[in-house]
């Protein structure tokens, strides 16, 4: 092969490689629940805790959290990884007086990372386990449907990123990452999560799982 051919094709591979990388790259795994019976959830979700079922919601079907009881309850969805992935749910809540919910969609297993909207302290937050170690000011709308993305990337010998961004449903994705922070600890390798904290008192609802490669 002569060098100028090997760097022709070296060039095609990197490309490639964006492409896959790139945000315009296919899921790795998706649920809009359209499919999936009234009152159940998936048979591939495992369910950590909590009231969850799909109901019939203006027309479309989507994943409920019961209002009650006010504790933590999570699901687990789509296949395990470790770096270079992420994660994506849309959610919609309501608040009750000064009483709101919590969501968010989580990455890593359990004891992973977390992206939530905690709309009492008006912030987007990055959590490590139950540790914040990040957050960012971000104003919650009542009633409307929320998207967030969560990923880790490798960015060195022993050391990731983790990103998140969350926006108003409807509107256009935020080109950059709202939130970071930066790990060096190996990553566990897990699946992802949905979660909500019904301290409202009110159903939290939650559509359009997906996994993703790392994207921009």
């Amino acid at each position: 092969m002569t060098k100028s051919r090997a760097n022709l094709i070296g060039v095609m591979l990197g490309l490639a490689w964006v492409v896959i990388q790139g945000h315009g790259a296919e899921p790795l795994f998706t649920e809009d629940f359209s499919k999936v019976e009234i009152g159940t959830v998936p048979a591939q979700f495992i369910v950590l805790d909590g009231q969850f079922g799909v109901k019939e919601i203006d027309g479309n079907r989507a994943l409920e959290l019961a209002g009650s009881p006010l504790e933590s309850f999570g699901m687990m969805f789509g296949p395990a990884n470790k770096e270079d992935w992420g994660a994506q749910a849309r959610f919609r809540g309501t608040g009750q007086g000064r009483r709101f919910p919590v969501f968010g969609v989580s990455i890593n297993s359990v004891a992973g990372y977390r992206l939530q909207v905690a709309p009492a302290k008006r912030t987007l937050e990055l959590l490590k386990g139950d540790v914040t170690q990040a957050s960012a000011p971000f104003t919650w709308s009542p009633g409307g449907w929320t998207q967030l993305r969560i990923q880790i990337r490798k960015t060195g010998e022993n050391a990731w990123k983790v990103e998140g961004k969350a926006w108003a449903d409807g509107s256009t994705e935020p080109d950059k990452w709202q939130i970071s922070w930066d790990e060096s600890e190996e990553p566990l390798n897990g699946r992802a999560a949905v979660w909500g904290y019904p301290f409202s008192g009110t159903p939290i609802q939650f559509d359009d799982l997906k996994v993703l490669p790392v994207g921009k």
